[in-house]
């Protein structure tokens, strides 16, 4: 089954459904990698086509090391996705990366472990060894930023993502760590979802939502440490962050 899709658009904590949309359809997509995380919503923008998926399921039951990413980016190519943004939850390390901001990274790098990250991972499967120096795919990069600052949205361009096995939060040591290797953000569902969009030739960006300071950074407190994480602080940036998405989205379709 294939059809015109203008974007697929992957919903991260916070985002589990696309608001606004008109003639709606659902569809429950069979794999020959698994169920994805839930039912598929397809629906206009204006006059453009496009796709939603729940990354963790609309009530949020999956946590991010159990998401079957296979499933996820097969099912939306099969329903004729070509363009892929994923919105992902993410925690900030460098200094303009603090809590409500949005950025569009550049690079990747892979902490996970254990998650099937390849299609070529199925007996029979041609073994691909795609180029993966440059992750997320340049074009749409540039439209989505430029969709940002038509919609008057200040997002960050470029950072390094680091993607990590979760549920759990890193702790000071790692992100010292991921500090040393280069990383701007971490997140726990950045990988391979990339990866795995990039194997079905889809154009992939990332629109990450910073939700709080990773552990260790940020501002001090007055003991010169750094603030301890909030979980109710969280859930308030996401919100906060989350709900300029359709803006962002909507000037992207709007070209």
């Amino acid at each position: 089954m294939t059809r015109h899709l203008d974007l697929a658009l992957i919903g991260g904590t916070g985002l589990y459904k696309f608001p606004g949309l008109t003639h709606v359809e659902r569809h429950a997509v069979d794999t020959p990698y698994g169920a994805p995380s839930d039912s598929i919503v397809t629906g206009n923008v204006g006059s453009r086509r496009i796709a939603f998926l729940a990354r963790h399921g609309e009530s949020h039951t999956i946590p991010p090391h159990r998401v079957d990413y296979r499933a996820n980016v097969w099912a939306l190519h099969h329903l004729g996705a070509r363009r892929m943004v994923g919105v992902n939850a993410v925690g900030g390390i460098r200094a303009d990366m603090g809590p409500r901001v949005r950025a569009v990274p550049d690079q990747i790098i892979d902490y996970t472990h254990g998650r099937l990250t390849s299609y070529c991972d199925v007996a029979g499967a041609e073994v691909r060894h795609i180029d993966f120096s440059e992750p997320y795919s340049a074009g749409l990069r540039k439209d989505l930023l430029a969709a940002a600052q038509r919609a008057g949205l200040a997002v960050v361009d470029g950072g390094c993502y680091g993607a990590t096995q979760g549920p759990r939060l890193e702790t000071r040591a790692e992100i010292a760590r991921m500090r040393r290797d280069g990383c701007d953000l971490v997140g726990m569902t950045g990988m391979p979802e990339v990866a795995l969009a990039r194997e079905l030739d889809l154009e992939y960006a990332c629109l990450a939502l910073v939700a709080n300071w990773a552990a260790g950074c940020g501002p001090s407190t007055g003991s010169g440490q750094a603030p301890e994480i909030s979980l109710p602080e969280i859930f308030a940036n996401l919100e906060a962050a989350t709900a300029e998405v359709p803006r962002i989205i909507a000037s992207l379709l709007a070209v």
